[in-house]
């Protein structure tokens, strides 16, 4: 059994590999090839863009890929949603496509914008999406650089954002969001019927969710005397019970636990204070639950 598997090339590439990495799987890519190298023999990856990557999935060119729930809405694609990936460019977190004016402009909502030129890569999602407002615009497709079109080239756009910043920059401002997306692992319709290839991708989403949990959370190992455990366990936040265990000392006890990387810097001078000793801090790859 092989599974032919997209990887979406371009600003989702390097944030794909990474967790595809920490899932297990070591994906390898070349300048010069659209093939990349994968640890996995029965995995086969070829380089798509997101854009285009639902069509192929649904036509079965590929039985599965990574791509952006926009684009599948964009395409409407028939595939089976595997897994929510909520990661992106630059956060970990979802995207948002929004209805973006000059800041001087009159403009307010998205029915002011009546007769007006829309730019976009999105076309066929704001077509529905001016459709459901009964707003009659003509949207053109905008092959890049979309933010630079208004005033003279465009009265709008509908833009993907993160942080809004870039909109900023360019002295845009957001009216209304048109949809919010998250990455996703889609498959194929006949190949998520197959048994081995099904296996396959429910083993592929369940490390892809586990190295999605672990992100931005660390490993916490320390000891602590019996009569210091109850005042350690109140300063000491867990994403699950601690795990806490004998030592051969009978006096001391084991904690392990998990907790947010950005907490770490209060809280082990307070585990400190507490009657913690030995603590040690270590990286997580992934959390299954």
């Amino acid at each position: 059994m092989i599974l032919k598997l997209g990887i979406p090339k371009g600003s989702l590439e390097t944030a794909t590999i990474d967790l595809f990495r920490r899932a297990g799987f070591n994906v390898t890519t070349s300048s010069r090839s659209y093939f990349p190298a994968i640890d996995d023999p029965e995995i086969e990856c070829v380089l798509i863009r997101a854009q285009e990557m639902a069509r192929y999935v649904e036509d079965g060119v590929l039985d599965a890929g990574v791509t952006g729930l926009d684009w599948v809405q964009e395409n409407e694609a028939i595939v089976h949603p595997v897994v929510d990936l909520v990661y992106a460019k630059q956060s970990f977190g979802k995207v948002r496509w929004v209805l973006a004016v000059p800041e001087a402009s009159s403009f307010k909502s998205v029915h002011d914008l009546e007769g007006k030129i829309i730019a976009t890569e999105l076309v066929a999602t704001t077509k529905r999406y001016l459709s459901r407002n009964g707003v009659n615009a003509k949207v053109e497709f905008s092959w890049g650089a979309t933010e630079v079109k208004p005033p003279e080239l465009a009265d709008a756009i509908v833009e993907v954002t993160e942080t809004g910043s870039s909109l900023r920059a360019n002295k845009l401002r957001i009216i209304e969001t048109v949809l919010e997306s998250n990455t996703q692992l889609i498959a194929n319709l006949q190949s998520w019927e197959d048994p081995e290839k099904r296996r396959k991708l429910e083993d592929m989403a369940m490390l892809l969710e586990g190295a999605m949990a672990a992100l931005g959370k660390v490993g916490l190992m320390l000891n602590v005397r019996r009569s210091d455990l109850e005042a350690v366990l109140e300063t000491l936040p867990a994403l699950l019970k601690p795990t806490i265990s004998s030592l051969s000392d009978q006096e001391w006890l084991a904690v392990n636990t998990i907790i947010d990387e950005s907490t770490v810097r209060e809280i082990i001078p307070r585990l400190k204070d507490a009657g913690a000793q030995g603590i040690v801090e270590y990286p997580l790859n992934k959390i299954v639950l």
